[in-house]
């Protein structure tokens, strides 16, 4: 016989081997028990949780000749024709591909007919929510009131597409995703019995690349199994899953949190190189940080819960980060994982969002108190002021004595630096767009990226996130597409000494590089193209005022031309 997957193979036969849903197949056995057998059921939740596999057995128990406890015999003429899938009375339906009016309307008219062999006739529909808006009328007074002897099973992954009228007429049952521990404990049973050796590393990898669902977790099972030759190794299966080891991670998270970038985008481009996937990888950032959120706030709950362990070169980030800063990590990187879905250049985000990180650090500095040592910061402030306070005192009874004004001797207040907007050389800009062509900035273009694989790689992930907009033989203008970039770039002059020595190479000139930030390069744009007009009409407005008045001409002139034409009438000069 052909090698059937792992999914297919184990593929539960009776509710007590459906794994994690045990509130769904408890409330199904007990209505078989109890003969309250519903005209309509509808089975929502996240793909490869059971839906499919509990609506067969369901269709097996109403109809088994022998059920036990609400559980199909599996040994009965019923059971083993569903489940070698040549009972006629259980039709299985994919909406995807029959999702027209004509399908449902074929349903409609023959389920007056009753079952040839069993006691029901069961129809299951799959992915309901691919039905046409049509379809779904189509189907709503038949689900509504069918015969006696008919059950529909109504599966789907997107509830939020199924018309609320088809919902109000089944019985709804929410499938929620498997947990990593169950999906760990199902595989170690499959190999266990395949006698198959695991690390069990692995399967906790392979559990958390599965996001919940079964039959994903067993695909991913029989991957790595194949590419392993019969072992469950860690190493083919973060191969097969794109993931990154706990080290490997602790590794580059330590050089972020220790705002070394250099390092980071180095182990960035390491994991990469041995083909690792961006989206699992800003996933995992995303549970770690979560993870340091709850070990400096509840360490307990860490060792209590079921999450990826938190490894130990990370713990001491706990206590240096604030929660102010985590949060703003989470948020980054969950914007980033957004971005990720419209584009193919994953491992651009992933240095753009490491650059994010270490700046965020060294802007607001890792010296700020977290959550726990608050009270004692607190106490501080108060020891400060306090002190202050009486400095204060000391400096007015001095006052007092030698009779100096207060308002000369008072201490001057600490100004407060505030950041400012990077400045915008606006002269530089408009003498480049003065001379700008568009065979200019092509060129540009065309030798960008191998100037920045000159750069280093912390500058290189810096400069990924601009490009050239504008370019005269003399000068070019490049956009950053984000303000912290821009400023960075400004204050590097390294950074910007690299770059024009580069252009120049490839160039072979002697040009300049101003640089802007991306939002504000069309409004200076078309502040050049104004200014340019208004000089225009300037110019104008002077040449008609130097140019003198024509005279007027005489009324017999303009007799003769009326009478005779213009073309006749020839003027001469005394």
């Amino acid at each position: 016989m052909a090698y059937q997957a792992l999914y297919r193979v184990w593929r539960p036969q009776t509710f007590a081997q459906v794994v994690g849903q045990k509130i769904v197949t408890q409330t199904l056995k007990n209505s078989i028990l109890t003969d309250q057998i519903s005209h309509a059921y509808l089975f929502a939740g996240p793909r490869g949780t059971g839906k499919t596999s509990c609506a067969k057995i369901f269709a097996k128990a109403i109809n088994c000749l022998t059920p036990v406890d609400g559980e199909p015999c599996n040994h009965c003429d019923i059971c083993r024709a569903v489940n070698e899938n040549r009972l006629t009375d259980v039709i299985e339906i994919d909406a995807a591909s029959n999702n027209g009016v004509d399908e449902i309307r074929d349903i409609r008219d023959k389920v007056k007919y009753p079952p040839t062999e069993a006691k029901y006739k069961v129809y299951i529909i799959d992915e309901v929510h691919m039905l046409s808006t049509g379809a779904f009328n189509a189907l709503l007074k038949t689900l509504e009131e069918p015969p006696a002897h008919v059950v529909f099973i109504l599966a789907t992954t997107e509830i939020q597409k199924v018309p609320a009228t088809i919902i109000s007429r089944t019985q709804r049952f929410n499938f929620r995703r498997i947990t990593p521990a169950d999906l760990t404990e199902q595989m170690v049973k499959i190999l266990d019995q395949k006698q198959i050796s695991y690390d069990e590393p692995a399967l906790q990898v392979i559990s958390r690349a599965a996001d919940g669902g079964m039959r994903d977790a067993l695909s991913i099972l029989d991957q790595v199994l194949s590419f392993g030759q019969d072992h469950v190794s860690l190493a083919n299966a973060l191969e097969v899953t794109g993931d990154a080891s706990d080290n490997q991670l602790a590794d580059y998270l330590s050089a972020v949190f220790q705002k070394d970038l250099d390092q980071a985008l180095q182990q960035i481009t390491q994991l990469f190189a041995n083909g690792r996937a961006t989206t699992r990888l800003i996933e995992s950032m995303i549970e770690l940080f979560r993870n340091l959120l709850l070990q400096q706030n509840s360490p307990e709950l860490v060792a209590s819960l079921n999450y990826r362990p938190l490894p130990d070169s990370l713990k001491p980030f706990a206590q240096q980060l604030t929660t102010s800063q985590l949060y703003r990590m989470i948020s980054d990187a969950n914007e980033t994982l957004q971005q990720l879905r419209n584009s193919t250049h994953g491992d651009l985000f992933l240095e753009v969002l490491t650059v994010r990180l270490v700046n965020l650090l060294r802007e607001s500095g890792t010296t700020e108190t977290p959550a726990a040592a608050a009270p004692a910061a607190d106490q501080a402030v108060v020891t400060q002021l306090q002190s202050e306070v009486t400095k204060l005192q000391e400096q007015v009874s001095q006052l007092q004595q030698t009779g100096r004004s207060a308002t000369t001797a008072a201490a001057k207040p600490k100004q407060v630096k505030h950041q400012a907007a990077p400045k915008i050389n606006r002269q530089a800009i408009y003498q480049v767009l003065a001379a700008a062509t568009k065979e200019d900035l092509s060129a540009v273009r065309e030798v960008w990226p191998d100037l920045l694989d000159k750069l280093t790689p912390a500058k290189r992930a810096m400069m990924n996130v601009s490009e050239p907009v504008a370019a005269s033989p003399a000068a070019i203008v490049v956009a950053f597409e984000y303000a912290f970039t821009l400023k960075t770039a400004n204050e590097d002059q390294t950074l910007q000494n690299d770059l024009k020595q580069e252009l120049n190479h490839f160039m072979n000139n002697d040009a300049n590089i101003v640089l802007v930030e991306k939002d504000q390069w069309p409004g200076l744009r078309q502040d050049y193209i104004q200014d340019l007009h208004k000089k225009k009409q300037q110019q104008l407005g002077e040449t008609q005022a130097a140019t003198p008045a024509e005279p007027e001409q005489s009324p017999v002139v303009s007799q003769a031309e009326q009478l005779f034409g213009s073309n006749v009438v020839k003027i001469e000069k005394d």
